[in-house]
């Protein structure tokens, strides 16, 4: 029932003009540092270094909600493309990752292609790796298809799956490739979404698994504990390596496990937003699962 009532309020207030432009002109509230990396680079980049402190690797998530234009597309580029020189500039631990959305795929894959190759021959100079992150299902499969093109010619591209989607486990095949494996925040039709929690969390698990199976890298997407266990369970079981996989967190959720398992030897990496659109960032996650907002609140207190 809060899905219903409080989903649609947060899509509104995501998309409402008035409260984007104040957002970026006033900047990060204080609450909102504790979930986006910064507006700026040199914010973002202070939070790389502190994450990385006590042993947590960061991608950082290069934000565009809004692309209209072409140069839209080529300035969330030039930004990211930025970020990628200032980790190496500073020797961090840490990658990018973006929405194909947000360079232009809506306008015309061709110049998400364009942008995208711009942003990878920059980060394979640095011996980076990029991530594709995956949205709703009507752009899915020209999601994969980009990036089947680019992973043809850059070895450093991954792309995320979402296990709530019936299509994935057939991606997971047709890719053979670096995959971020996450739960899946967009709903939709019961013949193309997996609704039922047990279900999701069941191929979860079996997407994870079918990856290091297979040898490919792979990013485990999750804050649930009973996930994190049950793949710590299956890696020492098979004898696959920790430098075949990685756990993935968001900034700000379980900050005390992530440097436990950071601790344990795990290679833990925080996914850190970064850029102007921060707000909409945060009010489309809530717009999605409603019940984030318990469970964020939560995490705060959790530290």
């Amino acid at each position: 029932m809060i899905e219903k009532i409080t989903g649609p309020v947060f899509e509104y207030l995501a998309e409402h003009k008035g409260l984007i432009e104040t957002a970026r002109k006033v900047g990060l509230p204080l609450g909102g540092t504790f979930f986006v990396g910064g507006q700026r680079t040199e914010e973002t980049i202070e939070t790389v270094r502190t994450l990385n402190q006590d042993g947590r690797a960061v991608t950082v998530d290069c934000l565009g909600e809004f692309i209209e234009t072409e140069q839209d597309a080529i300035g969330i580029a030039d930004e990211c493309i930025k970020v990628i020189h200032r980790i190496s500039e500073e020797k961090l631990n840490a990658q990018v990752s973006l929405k194909l959305t947000s360079v232009g795929l809506r306008l015309n894959p061709k110049i998400a292609v364009a942008q995208m190759t711009r942003i990878l021959e920059t980060a394979e100079t640095f011996d980076l790796r990029v991530t594709i992150n995956m949205e709703e299902e009507a752009v899915c499969e020209s999601i994969i298809q980009v990036f089947e093109q680019l992973h043809r010619r850059f070895s450093n591209v991954g792309i995320a799956l979402q296990a709530n989607l019936y299509r994935t486990r057939f991606d997971l095949e047709r890719l053979h490739s670096t995959v971020r494996v996450v739960k899946g925040a967009y709903t939709g039709p019961e013949d193309i979404y997996i609704e039922r929690k047990e279900t999701v969390d069941a191929t979860y698990l079996q997407l994870v698994k079918q990856n290091l199976l297979q040898g490919c890298y792979t990013q485990v997407a999750t804050h649930d504990e009973d996930m994190i266990q049950e793949v710590i369970r299956f890696v020492h079981r098979q004898g696959i390596g920790f430098d075949q996989f990685e756990f993935q967190m968001l900034q700000g959720m379980r900050p005390k496990r992530q440097q436990e398992l950071a601790a344990e030897g795990y290679r833990v990496v925080i996914y850190v937003p970064h850029g102007v659109d921060w707000y909409t960032y945060l009010m489309k996650r809530l717009a999605e699962r409603p019940a984030n907002i318990g469970f964020t609140a939560m995490s705060m207190l959790r530290l």
